[in-house]
């Protein structure tokens, strides 16, 4: 049940105003309706085409775009591989897609916990856990920042791991002027309605390895080739193909692809905008000693996907699930992101507990996610910022 608003007093907005919300023009509209009216609707030329404009925007050699964005991790960590025996590294802080992944390669997943200041995985923290079953590493490019890219290349190339960047929040980010994308050995991003840009849902696999390139291929749609390098026996035509290995149906359709080729024109406003609205959320919350301002590291220019509230119990009289609930009594509907995987009951089952990552857990006790979307009007962002400030103000110590 939802608090009333604060003292009983009328909420700062009349209407909800929720986390997310995906931005849709007439172009992308048009893009859909062009391929409804084409040929292909699925396995036809706009597949290419996205997969170039990837390639283009991000300098990776080759793009693989797929069905969402756990497919693109699995995928990923199945030409990584990955398989049972193995250990995978990961991040508590993000999507359980991040570990499951391994899991559905038969490994294991390892959690390692994050910086305190930038909420990413801490480079010391996955070198200790390294050992001879880690065969690859996931870091999350979590809120869209770029992880420690450098140190975990580095890292995980001296030891012979496969760095895989869950890029899910972070099309748009780059590191030390490269754009991610090109700089893992491969990098994953999803194009869910929440994301900076959308195809309702989807994903894609980039890297500069043609091995890894090859075989994302052929997890993407049933370990079927017709490269004539791949087949196995003598071609019976133009029209042969072969099953090598077990792969899945992955696929993205031509209408996906257009949606989001058409959105992707918008990513540079789509950024812009949204560090607009981060921007003005540092600069008033970076004023309450109530709450914490999540840090950037310099190498990242980032495209933020979630703008993460963090406030500070010990000088508040309130948690984080009361001052969740006095968000929504003003009408600002926030989220969590997230939950430390491990703390799931499925994850429970496989005897995985609590305590693993002090940082991660203190985190998710404290943290909430604020509206940042490109259609927020300035009103919007003033709401938000000012429904903060009315809480901290009425609950402060």
């Amino acid at each position: 049940m939802e608090i009333p608003a604060i003292a009983g007093g009328k909420p700062v907005r009349e209407s909800k105003l929720f986390y997310g919300h995906q931005y849709i023009d007439e172009a992308d509209i048009q893009a859909v309706c062009d391929v409804l009216r084409s040929d292909y609707l699925t396995c036809g030329p706009k597949v290419t085409e996205l997969e170039e404009k990837l390639c283009r925007l991000t300098g990776a050699k080759y793009a693989v775009v797929c069905s969402n964005g756990t497919a693109a991790l699995h995928i990923a960590a199945l030409a990584a591989g990955v398989k049972e025996g193995d250990e995978v590294i990961t991040s508590p802080i993000t999507f359980a897609a991040s570990a499951n992944c391994a899991l559905y390669c038969g490994a294991k997943p390892v959690f390692a916990d994050i910086n305190p200041n930038t909420y990413n995985i801490d480079p010391a923290c996955v070198e200790k856990l390294i050992n001879e079953h880690t065969k690859a590493v996931v870091a999350v490019d979590y809120t869209g920042q770029a992880v420690e890219l450098a140190q975990l290349k580095k890292m995980c190339h001296e030891k012979g791991i496969t760095l895989i960047v869950d890029g899910a929040h972070a099309i748009g980010t780059s590191y030390d002027g490269q754009m991610e994308g090109s700089i893992a050995d491969m990098t994953t991003f999803s194009f869910h309605p929440v994301k900076t840009v959308t195809c309702g849902e989807g994903g894609a696999v980039l890297t500069n390895d043609e091995k890894l390139y090859k075989r994302l291929l052929l997890f993407r749609a049933h370990g079927i080739t017709r490269d004539p390098e791949l087949l196995e026996k003598e071609s019976h035509g133009s029209w042969y193909y072969e099953q090598i290995d077990l792969g899945y149906n992955y696929r993205l359709t031509d209408m996906q692809c257009a949606l989001l080729i058409s959105q992707l024109d918008k990513l540079p406003m789509f950024k812009a905008r949204r560090s607009e609205i981060v921007k003005k959320y540092n600069e008033a919350f970076g004023k309450m000693p109530e709450l914490f301002v999540q840090q950037e590291i310099p190498e990242s220019d980032t495209t933020r996907h979630l703008y993460i509230l963090r406030i500070r119990p010990e000088l508040l009289k309130i948690d984080r699930k009361g001052f969740f609930e006095a968000l929504a009594a003003e009408n600002i509907c926030c989220n969590v992101h997230y939950i430390p995987v491990y703390w799931h009951p499925y994850y429970e089952k496989l005897g995985y507990r609590k305590g693993l990552c002090p940082n991660a857990e203190k985190l998710y006790t404290e943290m909430l996610s604020l509206p940042l979307y490109y259609s927020l009007t300035d009103k919007d962002v003033d709401d938000v910022i000012m429904a903060v400030e009315k809480i901290v103000s009425y609950y402060r110590k």
